[in-house]
């Protein structure tokens, strides 16, 4: 089986098809991937294959913005300070239209040329739908975040008329006028969507159909990091990563000087390892680890708590470990992911603009020092491993052969 993976350069989607792509390698299938080559180089392994598309959209592995030109420097920018609506309508009118407009030719040269068996697609990848659609090629779904399946607008249903529109609109301009709310949605694949969570997370009283697959988190190996001090995890003490990700780093001074607040209330017993940019930190005290980056998924057994945004990535990625979180989100689907956390009793949420020291150093008491929170993060831990992961999203891939 040959299988083409379509992603945009964002780490927390790129990961999961990593996953995936390893299993369905490891049984003899042939893989190979297509987005903005740059971003997907430094995200893949080194002997990935790599069909380039979209690549004049200077949409980095950090976002926009971030990759080698500066065409989208000035949306960078505006975006770190975006938030709510303002936030939606930046992702869809600056990121996701204009990245899958750039993508599509590429995309269809890639599935020329690789002749894929199936195309999976990320959620935020529309070219690749658009293109399959087009050539008769079959097509998956890679929901790289839960948070669209839990009806996000349902509150909101004007928001929800808008996005539908943008998709509609992108569509159109493609010669395909039955867009979102006309018969299909590039979003979800009516043959496959591999969602990578669980219902445990979820949380979603909703019946999904049979071909949405609850695969749980595909971890798979990482592009090695810097060299992490790993005689500096002191074993004395409760270890608990802070990490805003790779997009949201620079929103985040005026929070890592309350990270530094707590981490002194805390320091008798609570180490603190924090990856964040050092300009942004300053002169770290002694008890705290600071590294610009963290290998994460080594680290993360060695922890006993996570603190992050939010992201649907970190966020299962440390459940995967079975570790509690104190959640400060900050955009996007991250308040969706953070009331998933919540409702799910394995964290505390916190408020990323306004938070203080005194409130992180009970957030994170709490969820150190109360059952309840590391009872659930079990709870759901067992719920990935039972769903298989990677290996369970190239079962359901095969099946569509």
């Amino acid at each position: 089986m040959r299988v083409l993976f379509t992603v945009p350069p964002l780490a927390g989607h790129v990961n999961p098809t990593v996953a995936v792509g390893a299993e369905l390698a490891a049984r003899g299938h042939d893989v190979a991937w297509t987005g903005p080559a740059p971003a997907l180089g430094a995200l893949l392994p080194a002997r990935a294959r790599i069909l380039p598309s979209g690549e004049g959209t200077d949409t980095g592995a950090d976002g926009p913005g971030t990759g080698a030109g500066t065409a989208y420097t000035a949306l960078h920018e505006r975006w770190r300070d975006l938030r709510g609506v303002a936030a939606l309508r930046f992702l869809w009118e600056e990121a996701l239209v204009p990245l899958a407009r750039a993508m599509v030719p590429g995309v269809t040269l890639a599935v020329r040329e690789f002749e894929p068996d199936v195309l999976v697609a990320d959620q935020q990848a529309l070219a690749g739908p658009l293109v399959a659609r087009r050539l008769g090629v079959p097509w998956a779904t890679s929901a790289s975040t839960s948070a669209e399946l839990t009806r996000p607008f349902a509150d909101f249903p004007k928001v929800g008329e808008w996005v539908d529109g943008q998709i509609g609109g992108l569509l159109a301009e493609f010669g395909d006028r039955a867009g979102a709310g006309g018969g299909w949605d590039p979003r979800f694949s009516d043959r496959l969507v591999l969602v990578f969570s669980t219902p445990d997370l979820l949380g979603s009283a909703q019946d999904f159909p049979p071909h949405y697959a609850f695969v749980g988190p595909a971890l798979g190996a990482r592009p090695a990091a810097p060299g992490f001090p790993w005689q500096r995890l002191d074993p004395a003490r409760r270890r608990v990563l802070v990490s805003l990700g790779t997009l949201n780093q620079e929103a985040g001074a005026r929070f890592y000087r309350e990270v530094l607040g707590a981490a002194g209330r805390l320091a008798a017993h609570t180490q603190l390892v924090l990856a964040a940019p050092a300009s942004l930190v300053g002169d770290a005290p002694g008890h705290v680890l600071h590294q610009e980056r963290v290998p994460q998924l080594d680290l993360l057994p060695h922890l006993d708590a996570v603190v992050c945004h939010g992201g649907h990535n970190t966020v299962c990625e440390a459940l995967a470990h079975g570790l509690p979180l104190v959640v400060a989100p900050i955009r996007d689907d991250q308040p969706i992911v953070a009331r998933q956390v919540v409702e799910a009793g394995a964290g505390v949420r916190v408020r990323f603009g306004r938070t203080r020291a005194d409130e992180l150093r009970d957030a994170l008491t709490a969820v150190l020092d109360e059952p309840g929170p590391r009872r659930a993060a079990r709870r759901i831990q067992a719920s990935f491993a039972a769903a298989g992961g990677g290996a369970a999203a190239a079962d359901r891939l095969e099946k569509l052969i």
